[in-house]
């Protein structure tokens, strides 16, 4: 390892999977499992295995518990999983996010959250309009979403984050400039908001392949735009491709992702970067579990890399990217300790880029134009790599 490196390892992350879904959205691609009494069980008596054997020697700086359902969990069983990650050391001003879905959220629960140390909602509203919500498989209405983020509110968390999709089929540009505006009348400190993409063994995949669907590049490119000058003029900070905050609510979590620190993840499927290894738990409860209780060896993981310092540098520049601000490339190459030569390539890779008005380099730091950042996946394919990290 790069003894430089070192001292960017400034904050670290635990992420939690709950994997349990009442039904499935047609989009989602996430692990889940259905709900019963005998998985639950399964899944504490393993998350805590897992938890007292992980070998963590810092302090916690952000958690994020995803799914899945969090929400699904009674409100008991969501003050054991905070008693359980509370366990691990958690700094007292970390950020904690919990995702929730609307039909799922109760004062209860949000007041057992918030006693645990949860200062940060992430709501999944994907769209105020019914018929959307309906195209999606979206199991509530609009009304739903209003009541829960009410409740949220009322329970005074630090900050909250609205999930948005746009590229829903069916979906104008005008039925997205009236989710934008319905999501800034709320006044939440964060918003989210992401392009749909058509995941393998989903129901929105099965009807793209039938040719039920089709993809509208030139639409998606407007929706990306629209939201790019709204957010910011109603007073939203974009900080990232998909993200715009209030000052001072940009999510740590995927700030910490972002730039290549550690995290560790806990439950099935979670991933985890950690002691320059990434690995990702086995997608199955079962499995996940009896991995816990024997322990895990490299080949029970779903993904296990081995990480140089190569690979790290690559995806922080390639993640860099995607955030409005940008990358130091000389900062990046002090990190992680780039040959020369690689640095030199790299610089042409930009320059080109910036021929093309699709980047700007300016003193010393190297961001993505607009219509780079709409073409930021197509540019990480064509980046010069030397090895194959998460890009």
């Amino acid at each position: 390892m790069n003894e430089g490196n070192q001292k960017y390892l400034n904050t670290f992350g635990v992420y939690v999977h709950v994997p349990f879904c009442s039904s499935t959205c047609d989009f989602c691609a996430f692990y889940q499992e259905r709900p019963s009494k005998k998985k639950f069980e399964t899944y504490f008596l393993s998350l805590e295995r897992e938890m007292q054997r992980a070998n963590i020697n810092k302090k916690v700086d952000t958690v994020f518990i995803g799914g899945g359902t969090p929400g699904i969990l009674r409100s008991d069983e969501l003050m054991k999983l905070c008693e359980l990650i509370n366990g691990l050391g958690i700094k007292e001003n970390a950020e904690w996010t919990v995702e929730l879905a609307p039909n799922e959220v109760t004062t209860e629960k949000l007041t057992v959250l918030k006693s645990a140390g949860v200062n940060r909602i992430s709501l999944g509203v994907q769209t105020f309009d019914p018929k959307l919500m309906d195209d999606l498989g979206r199991k509530h209405g609009p009304e739903k979403v209003f009541h829960a983020y009410n409740l949220i509110r009322e329970t005074k968390f630090n900050s909250v984050n609205l999930d948005l999709i746009f590229g829903i089929p069916h979906q104008s540009l005008e039925d997205w400039m009236s989710d934008m505006e319905q999501a800034v009348k709320l006044q939440p400190q964060h918003l989210s908001t992401y392009c749909l993409t058509f995941e393998e063994d989903t129901a929105l995949y099965h009807r793209l392949a039938k040719g039920e669907l089709k993809i509208d590049i030139q639409r998606e490119a407007s929706f990306y735009e629209y939201a790019w000058d709204f957010l910011p003029s109603s007073g939203y900070e974009q900080y990232e491709v998909s993200n715009f905050a209030l000052d001072g609510h940009a999510c740590v979590h995927n700030q910490n992702t972002w730039k290549m620190n550690e995290w560790i993840g806990f439950g099935p499927s979670a991933s985890s970067q950690y002691q320059f290894k990434r690995w990702k738990n086995p997608s199955d409860l079962d499995r996940w579990a009896i991995g816990v209780r024997d322990g895990f060896k490299t080949q029970d993981y779903e993904d296990y890399v081995e990480l140089s310092n190569v690979i790290l540098a690559e995806d922080a520049i390639l993640f860099g990217l995607r955030m409005n601000q940008g990358i130091r490339l000389a900062q990046i190459g002090k990190r992680f300790g780039l040959s020369e030569d690689f640095l030199v390539e790299i610089h042409c890779f930009f320059d080109n880029l910036q021929k093309e008005g699709l980047a700007v380099q300016m003193d010393g730091w190297i961001s993505l134009t607009s219509q780079g950042r709409i073409r930021a996946d197509a540019i990480a394919t064509e980046f010069p790599s030397e090895s194959k990290g998460l890009s």
